[in-house]
């Protein structure tokens, strides 16, 4: 599911590709954990027409360690 991650001064972004059997209601799910407990919101999702989507996360970058993206 993870498609890469970006980075620039300010934000870490990381992408996330979910399949088309992801349901709306697992997928917000699975980004509230994210935004929860590693700090991620949501920049941008881009749905495709096979149903796939295709979802940016940022984070403000910070000199403490916080945990990845589990996926």
């Amino acid at each position: 599911m993870s498609d890469g991650s970006v980075a620039d001064d300010n934000w870490e972004y990381q992408g996330l590709r979910l399949p088309r059997q992801v349901s709306r209601r697992n997928a917000a799910t699975v980004l509230s954990l994210q935004a929860e407990f590693g700090g991620w919101e949501l920049s941008t999702v881009q749905m495709y027409s096979d149903g796939t989507r295709k979802v940016m996360l940022r984070r403000r970058r910070s000199t403490r360690q916080l945990p990845g993206l589990s996926v």
